[in-house]
């Protein structure tokens, strides 16, 4: 048994109705964290608390927040400091940008998006900070892609802006490192969620079936299977534990040994 030393912190995690995001609440959860989680829709990010204090029997904050609205999130993020007392844990995470070749991008798309999977990191990030300060303890997990360390075919949103969180981390934890704030991000790879369907679907559109596509990928995976969102989520929980306290400033993949290069 590895006592992680996280019980009753108190983590927020966003765009956790579902897949990647709603993973990390669990585990998280499972250590016993008080946990704040939001997405756009409603009702589903409330069923999935009341799932979640069901199952864990812990107090879980529920907000329907667009990480692309500045004031949504930063009002969550005080919510859950004047519910809870603090904010010692942050995971980002937003829905992906779609599949897409560069000339068939559109300035609007692009503004989107970097709305979406850039400034959602900054402004949690900057919402969260004086917490943490307050307390010289804080752990920010940024949820990206392996995309950051090999571009992903067509993905070329996600490849360019998600680039962007890792050079924000990198300063970022040479920044907040005296404050005794570590952070992080996870980079997945082929993980069975939404955000990977609407890649097989684009595929099967272009002719392929889905059993196709699916081998294309476990074929090119050492551990020859697509990863669940779970296979992240313990990852992530490590990183916000104690345990990990000498860690800063890194980008850990997660995709079944697929990228091949040395760093």
């Amino acid at each position: 048994f590895m006592d992680l030393g996280i019980k009753n912190k108190v983590a927020v995690v966003l765009a956790a109705s579902k897949g990647l995001g709603r993973a990390a609440a669990e585990s998280l959860a499972a250590e016993g964290c008080r946990l704040a989680v939001c997405s756009r829709d409603a009702a589903n990010i409330i069923e999935t608390a009341r799932d979640i204090e069901k199952d864990y029997g812990i107090e879980v904050l529920a907000e329907a927040v667009d990480v692309r609205d500045e004031m949504s999130i930063k009002a969550f993020i005080d919510k859950t400091s004047e519910k809870f007392g603090e904010v010692d844990i942050l995971v980002t995470n937003a829905g992906g940008p779609p599949v897409k070749p560069f000339m068939d991008t559109t300035e609007k798309e692009w503004h989107y998006w970097y709305d979406q999977t850039f400034m959602s990191v900054v402004r949690s990030i900057k919402a969260v900070i004086p917490y943490m300060q307050k307390n010289k303890w804080g752990r920010i997990i940024n949820i990206t892609s392996v995309s950051v360390k090999a571009p992903v075919e067509n993905l070329i949103y996600s490849n360019a802006l998600r680039m962007a969180v890792i050079g924000l981390s990198k300063t970022l934890a040479m920044e907040l490192g005296p404050s005794g704030i570590i952070v992080n991000n996870v980079a997945p790879g082929y993980h069975s969620t939404d955000g990977l369907e609407r890649v097989i679907q684009n595929k099967m559109a272009g002719g392929m079936s889905r059993d196709e596509v699916l081998k294309t990928w476990t074929d090119k995976i050492p551990l020859q299977r697509i990863g669940v969102p779970e296979d992240l989520a313990g990852l992530i929980t490590f990183l916000a534990s104690d345990r990990a306290s000498y860690m800063t400033g890194t980008t850990i993949q997660i995709d079944g040994g697929m990228y091949t290069g040395t760093m």
